[in-house]
């Protein structure tokens, strides 16, 4: 994302997992971790994809550290595509080796890493949970995306023509789960990533 990303390769269930880590501006304590799940590999999604590094860059203004990752099969990353099962595993190995003890952690993912955040954090353990998670456009049309806490921050595209709003409000409504609809914005949010970046910012709330 820049000169100061640090690129790693650990060890996943299916081979190396590739990473890119930030840290905040030099001299801010880091408030947690926040990792970030990217859309999906069969489509192209990578941990470049520009709705991930503006989901990192939003919390590098929040004073989180960011973690990034490809899926199996992706970039540097070894394996092949589990059709979101295996991946769901690649995203807790990366938390796992990227994770500091008892830090707080933030778990996001845009359309198919949405899904994954949402079903890796049933995984967590309860002293270990996520204190809070952001999903953008979350592919719940697509894949079994699971229910999220109440506080969870969903931002969806009015026009999104990859996962139609609609199926993200019939996945809500159960939830009572607030989604905040930006108007006239599709899937990738092509020419509104600064308003974004913003909404997640602006929602922000600490536990």
């Amino acid at each position: 994302m820049n000169a100061q990303t640090e690129k790693r390769l650990i060890a996943g269930p299916a081979g190396m997992i590739e990473c890119a880590l930030d840290k905040p501006a030099e001299g801010t304590p880091p408030r947690g971790l926040a990792l970030i799940c990217h859309p999906n590999p069969t489509q192209g999604g990578t941990m470049d994809n520009k709705v991930v590094q503006t989901l990192a860059r939003a919390f590098l203004q929040l004073g989180y550290r960011t973690a990034r990752f490809n899926f199996r099969g992706i970039g540097k990353s070894e394996g092949g595509w589990d059709e979101g099962r295996g991946e769901i595993d690649d995203a807790l190995a990366v938390l796992q080796a990227v994770r500091e003890p008892g830090e707080a952690l933030v778990l996001a993912g845009f359309s198919f890493g949405g899904y994954i955040a949402s079903q890796a954090a049933l995984r967590i353990p309860g002293d270990a949970k996520a204190e809070r998670m952001v999903l953008v456009g979350p592919a719940a049309s697509r894949f079994d995306t699971a229910p999220v806490p109440p506080d969870t921050l969903v931002i969806h595209g009015e026009v999104d023509d990859v996962v139609p709003l609609q199926a993200v409000l019939d996945w809500a409504r159960p939830q009572s789960l607030p989604v905040v609809v930006v108007p006239g914005v599709g899937h990738f949010f092509h020419g509104q990533l600064p308003l974004l970046k913003n909404l997640v910012v602006r929602n922000w709330t600490p536990a």
